[in-house]
């Protein structure tokens, strides 16, 4: 689960450095190492780790825990210098320090609520019931020729009236990205496209073209909508993890409403 929506994301060093110097972790392990008698806790160094490798600890070698461990002993090494002590004291960094502090407990404030939030059947059922009714009903398969002007867009469809092939014209006049592929855009939904562009799909038969141009912030377009198809929506099953997420999240924002609500001065 991502919580970034609390804050942005801590780098390790800057975590570790700012707990260690307002000397606000107290030990949980044991000491593995003292600098300039600031003792570095087993869990402190753990942490750390957690932070600096995309693996499990068990799987951390014993080459990597003393590299990381070299530098964890560096953070250590600048926090308990004596000039330390002084830019502590420095509000800007002081105020850093505080920042930092509540966004790490934010964080893990946020963690415990999803990891504790149980969610139903029924709530999956009924949010899955709700994405599928929002879901568009109906993708369109189709082509187009973009060309910078109206008059070179009333130019192709002449050319496409008088017998022209919609891939080939496409392949020599279209200015957009699809052009050498005969204009292929493939199967989209309307929120897809721009809305002038989604509209003139919408209203082509299948097998038809656009006989009056459609302008976009792109340019000019000749449409051809090759095909449409109401699309299957995905089984709850499969999609349960999003559907858990989905509900979990909104447990969570009208739990933080309600947070906000009675918060006190």
């Amino acid at each position: 689960m991502n919580f970034d929506f609390i804050g942005p994301k801590l780098s390790a060093i800057v975590m570790i450095g700012a707990l260690s110097i307002a000397a606000v972790v107290d030990a949980y392990g044991e000491t593995v190492k003292s600098v300039n008698g600031a003792p570095i806790d087993s869990t402190v160094l753990d942490v750390y780790i957690e932070n600096r490798v995309d693996k499990p600890l068990d799987d951390v070698t014993e080459e990597e825990r003393q590299a990381l461990m070299a530098e964890l002993t560096d953070i250590y090494v600048l926090s308990t210098q004596e000039s330390a002590n002084q830019l502590e004291k420095d509000p800007r960094i002081a105020a850093q320090i505080e920042l930092q502090t509540r966004g790490v407990l934010a964080q893990a404030v946020a963690s415990e609520f999803f990891e504790t939030s149980s969610v139903s059947n029924d709530e999956i059922e009924t949010e899955y019931a709700e994405q599928v009714a929002r879901t568009p009903r109906v993708q369109y398969k189709a082509r187009h020729i973009l060309v910078p002007t109206q008059g070179v867009a009333m130019d192709v469809v002449r050319r496409l009236d008088e017998g022209a092939d919609f891939q080939e014209l496409a392949k020599e006049k279209s200015t957009g990205p699809s052009g050498p592929n005969g204009g292929e855009l493939g199967w989209f939904s309307p929120s897809q496209m721009v809305k002038p562009f989604s509209d003139a799909v919408a209203a082509l038969e299948d097998g038809a073209y656009t006989k009056t141009p459609v302008q976009t912030e792109f340019g000019w377009h000749v449409i051809l909508r090759e095909e449409s198809r109401e699309p299957e929506p995905p089984t709850l099953e499969s999609v349960r993890g999003n559907l858990v997420q989905s509900v979990q999240q909104r447990k969570f924002q009208a739990h933080l409403d309600d947070l906000r609500e009675n918060a006190s001065d």
